[in-house]
């Protein structure tokens, strides 16, 4: 298929999903969407794209189903509550998941639409609102590659790289790892920020030195001069990443093994949401330091 022959449902219009959406609408795709607030379906630059009351509503007669919500409990909702998606995705039909849910999560949902002959891949993405708004996310898909390739035309669209690891749940798993990186990197920056404020060195220089050199990270380059500033636009909430390392650190215990460096992030994480802070992006965990110095 074409990008114009697709028929597309976009469930979740949130910082992620919106733009995602509204990149798929530019690009001529026809679009129904629903969102559980119903405030971003308004959005201007979805204009001409079918406004839809639920799940139900947003996958009548739909060639490919996008899911963008937030957790393990809000996918199964959208698919199997009521007025769930399921009830009216027809046969022959695929749920591209770019949620991030528990691989198991994910392995369960795909073998409930197979019962209806309903495809599902896993698709978690990783770049940020960034990534989002630009169409440059990596996606990591689980699942058949025949299906894979039916819905290449929307993956090209939102992503600027697509990566395929094997049947479903592997998408997830490769999530999981990323989001063990993110921990670190996030962490490592924030305290390195707060270290050179304390050394009262001149912080922009640093980091246009560093970024290119071995410590360079997404991070750095892109995070480092909000956390000196103290201002955290949003990209990706603390209380969502500490949710996907709950699944990173599941899967470690899994296998046996301790990831002590994200347990410490994953507790830090705790500290800022219990304060109050769970709505923030996961830079603010630079706030950890600055509150810890204060008090």
């Amino acid at each position: 298929m074409t990008r114009c022959d697709l028929s597309l449902g976009f469930v979740g219009l949130g910082a992620l999903g919106l733009p995602m959406a509204i990149n798929l609408h530019r690009a001529g795709m026809r679009l129904r969407v629903h969102t559980r607030s119903r405030n971003a379906e308004n959005s201007p630059e979805l204009e001409g794209a079918v406004r839809c009351s639920s799940p139900a509503d947003g996958s009548t007669g739909v060639d490919v189903l996008v899911l963008c919500v937030s957790d393990d409990a809000a996918v199964e909702e959208v698919l199997f509550g009521a007025n769930g998606a399921a009830s009216q995705l027809r046969a022959g039909s695929v749920v591209l998941d770019c949620s991030t849910i528990a691989p198991a999560t994910a392995q369960r949902c795909s073998d409930r639409l197979a019962r209806q002959n309903v495809h599902y891949l896993d698709a978690p993405v990783t770049g940020g609102t960034e990534g989002a708004k630009r169409g440059s996310l990596t996606v990591l898909v689980g699942g058949a590659s025949e299906i894979l390739e039916r819905v290449r035309p929307i993956l090209e669209v939102i992503g600027g790289s697509i990566h395929h690891f094997g049947g479903v749940g592997r998408g997830q798993q490769v999530k999981a790892v990323n989001q063990v990186l993110v921990a670190g990197s996030y962490a490592a920056v924030a305290e390195a920020m707060a270290l050179g404020q304390h050394l009262d060195l001149p912080m922009p220089q640093v980091i246009n030195a560093l970024k290119t050199g071995a410590a360079g990270s997404w991070a750095l380059e892109h995070r480092s001069t909000a956390m000196l500033n103290g201002n955290y636009p949003l990209g990706f909430r603390v209380s969502l990443h500490r949710k996907d390392l709950g699944i990173a650190l599941e899967a470690a215990k899994a296998v046996q093994l301790d990831l002590p460096v994200t347990s410490l992030v994953e507790q830090l994480e705790l500290d800022l949401i219990q304060n109050g802070h769970g709505d923030e992006d996961v830079s603010a965990l630079h706030r950890w330091n600055q509150t810890r110095q204060e008090s």
